[in-house]
């Protein structure tokens, strides 16, 4: 049975009908994506095109055409004849995090020159409205997915939204979230009012640094986690 929320809204015909268009359906790639990035698929896991057609719901071929492109990414990796969801070793974490340390700190200095007053606004109202996900790890990391997601789009440089998003691919091979760290959502939500802050007052260079420095504690605070020195919000 099909519902209003499959489809969207189109304009009015000249009898005054409203008519409506079917959302677009994402395509296999997206969808084994997003379940990799939602951790339904973590590293090691095996990925079956079988089961997978069957998950979502569609043919083998665009699975097979998926899991290709996905291999050639590097988000899997061969294990003999299987295919599993790649994971990073301590090197590829460390370069992932100088690599987004300084595009994301491009972003936000590009947002505060660039970014509309309505942009920003939403910046501010992301911050505010996520304080009520300081308890619940996996909503923050969505949140924050979220409010990093509408900094790249504030740029307003498609360039660099394309390469953010590269990285923002190999991210979901982490097994875990930094915010799951005691502590980390509150301090990370700090940082984020830091960083609109600066935005908010067109400060280029800070809002840069802000993010920067965002970046940097996450990546400490994830250390910490890996190793056992911090403890996990359960």
């Amino acid at each position: 049975m099909r519902t209003t929320g499959d489809y969207c809204q189109n304009n009015k015909t000249q009898q005054g009908q409203v008519t409506f268009m079917k959302a677009p359906q994402k395509d296999a790639y997206t969808l084994i994506l997003e379940a990799i990035d939602m951790g339904i698929y973590k590293p090691g896991d095996r990925l079956v095109e079988s089961d997978l057609a069957e998950r979502f719901g569609v043919s083998r071929t665009p699975i097979r055409e998926a899991l290709q492109r996905l291999e050639t990414q590097s988000l899997l990796t061969r294990d003999g004849r299987s295919l599993i969801v790649a994971s990073l070793d301590h090197n590829q974490l460390a370069e992932l995090y100088v690599v987004r340390a300084e595009l994301e700190g491009l972003a936000a200095n590009l947002a505060a020159r660039h970014a509309t007053d309505e942009e920003v606004r939403v910046l501010r109202d992301m911050v505010e409205e996520d304080r009520k996900l300081l308890n619940d790890p996996q909503a923050m990391a969505r949140a924050n997915r979220r409010f990093h997601k509408q900094i790249h789009l504030s740029s307003h440089n498609r360039f660099l939204v394309q390469q953010l998003d590269l990285v923002h691919r190999s991210m979901a091979l982490m097994a875990t979230t930094s915010l799951a760290a005691l502590g980390r959502p509150a301090d990370a939500l700090k940082e984020h009012d830091a960083i609109v802050t600066a935005i908010e007052a067109r400060d280029t260079t800070g809002a840069g640094d802000a993010l920067k420095a965002h970046i940097s504690k996450a990546f400490v605070t994830r250390l910490k986690l890996d190793s056992g020195e911090v403890g996990a919000i359960v």
